[in-house]
């Protein structure tokens, strides 16, 4: 079979403060005509750089040894325009997050029409229908009408289908992709699996499949790589990998999923928060004089309980109203409907009145780097909220710092390091203690671990049952991993466009569940 890409002892190291940090070491595999090859591994283990290093897409301050060879043309080293013709045209990528890598200035029409015309010639007419058949491709409805639209006009699947197409637009032999599905739905991940693997037996592509998730990986793959520390420490078929791992990192990887179930919840547990027929309706406004002419019905009626020590997981697919009924509880954003905290109507509390309930109702969200100030060490963060709600009396503040820091796992000697000196699990142990400094009644964690690396997801979830089990915490858990929201939950509700379309016992939705839309998701986790 024809050897599509051969990778032989292939090495980056990167100029970083006068020193080269090596980055890649050493690594070798090949992909074949028609093959899916994984690299499976945690954040920084080498699976991008290497990735990257096939048409030299790296920053100037690398340098790359070893050699990449494309249907037996070197490529380390290789002159500009060789690079640039097989850029996008013989070698493909898709983009962990299409929102960053789609021009939010420019229509579908003229970002996909780019690459046409510089590696193809091809405009006006010609290029429209190549367009058109390739938005069908990928499974763009009415293709014809969407290429004038912005990508802030489309879903994250479309936006991926579309990175898709872009890609596939010059008929490449190789399609590199990068996490295409971590930020996608289940339902959308399950989708756009299931078209990367038909357009690969269509087209007769390779594929280079990047992924920490090795419930994806088993799904795509033909052969897989194992990579720590920037090598590979074991690679070989995806049936034996997966069936006898004989190195101890790719054991730990393959035990690295959320396991077991929460504590039960305490006998005579107090109700924290509950809502009756909560609604958040956003007005639709047309017309100089802005008249409401209809409403988005982003939640309707919801109706929930959570107690002390109790989880509530809310899933559902992205604009399904998850987050959105969070806020709404939270009095974050207008919602009518009754919202009754320990007993207490809030829906009807000014501003200064619900300034004294935030301490008690707290935040952790998805991405821990977008939510932290650069700009602020780390004691800064977590002490951020004790500014505003007061230290308590006999306590400093630098005490109270440490002493939470330690709490989730974090040692209390870096607080004087800024967000980006920190991995991506200790960013989100940074987040959940600003929240849990100011010991919270309830917690909204809206995505936590969907942004985290496998084996740090596991340390994630035992962290949050271990201060749920001390402190009694009521937990809303928004997340689109249905392994997660199991480990964690104690209710689950699953919501569809704005509706409760089904509500129950963890074990009750995840082994009965009653709605066609329930075991669609179920299908689409768990690959039933």
């Amino acid at each position: 079979m024809t050897e599509v890409l051969k990778v032989r002892d292939l090495s980056v190291r990167f100029r970083q403060d006068g020193r080269m940090i090596e980055a890649v070491k050493g690594v070798s595999f090949v992909i074949r005509k028609g093959e899916t090859v994984a690299l499976v591994g945690e954040s920084g283990s080498g699976k991008s750089v290497t990735a990257l290093s096939t048409v030299d897409l790296l920053s100037g301050s690398a340098t790359i040894s070893g050699s990449i060879t494309y249907l037996g043309q070197e490529m380390v080293g290789a002159p500009e325009p060789l690079l640039r013709k097989v850029r996008g045209n013989d070698i493909s990528f898709i983009f962990q997050e299409p929102m960053t890598s789609l021009n939010p200035l420019h229509t579908l029409e003229k970002q996909i029409g780019e690459s046409l015309l510089l590696h193809q010639g091809l405009s006006g007419a010609p290029a429209e229908a190549r367009m058109i058949k390739l938005l069908d491709e990928v499974g763009i409805d009415n293709p014809e009408s969407r290429l004038k639209d912005y990508p802030h006009q489309l879903s994250g699947g479309q936006r991926q289908r579309v990175m898709i197409a872009m890609a596939l637009a010059n008929g490449p032999e190789l399609l590199i992709a990068d996490e295409p599905t971590t930020a996608l739905d289940v339902t959308i991940q399950a989708q756009i699996l299931e078209l990367l693997a038909d357009l690969k037996r269509k087209e007769g592509l390779s594929l280079l499949f990047i992924s920490h998730d090795l419930n994806i990986v088993r799904r795509i793959a033909d052969r897989v790589c194992v990579m720590q520390g920037g090598e590979i420490v074991e690679q070989g078929p995806v049936a034996d990998i997966f069936a006898s791992p004989q190195h101890p990192y790719t054991r730990k990887l393959l035990a690295a999923e959320p396991k077991g179930r929460p504590d039960p919840v305490p006998e005579g547990a107090e109700e924290i928060i509950r809502t009756e027929g909560l609604r958040v309706w956003f007005p639709i406004q047309r017309g100089f004089l802005r008249r409401t002419v209809g409403h988005v019905k982003a939640v309707n009626d919801a109706t929930i309980s959570v107690r002390a020590g109790e989880t509530l997981g809310i899933v559902g697919e992205s604009g399904s109203g998850k987050t959105t009924l969070a806020l709404g509880i939270m009095r974050l954003i207008q919602a009518d409907g009754p919202v009754i905290y320990q007993g207490r109507d809030i829906s009807g509390w000014k501003a200064g009145e619900l300034r004294r309930l935030r301490r008690d109702m707290q935040i952790v969200f998805q991405d821990p780097f977008g939510s932290l100030s650069p700009r602020m060490t780390a004691e800064e963060i977590i002490a951020e909220g004790l500014g505003v709600h007061g230290v308590e009396p006999g306590r400093n503040r630098t005490e109270m710092v440490a002493e939470i820091m330690s709490e989730v796992g974090l040692d209390p000697a870096t607080m004087g390091r800024y967000p980006h000196e920190f991995s991506g699990g200790q960013r989100q142990r940074i987040a959940i203690a600003r929240a849990m400094i100011l010991r919270p009644k309830v917690v909204v964690l809206d995505e936590p671990t969907s942004a985290l690396d496998m084996t740090v997801q596991v340390q994630i979830v035992e962290l949050l049952r271990a201060l749920q089990r001390k402190y009694g915490l009521a937990y809303l858990f928004i997340s689109h991993d249905l392994r997660v929201v199991r480990a964690l939950s104690h209710k689950i509700i699953v919501m569809r466009r704005g509706d409760i379309v089904e509500s129950g016992t963890g074990d009750k939705i995840f082994e009965r569940p009653e709605t066609e839309y329930t075991r669609e998701l179920m299908a689409a986790a768990f690959g039933g």
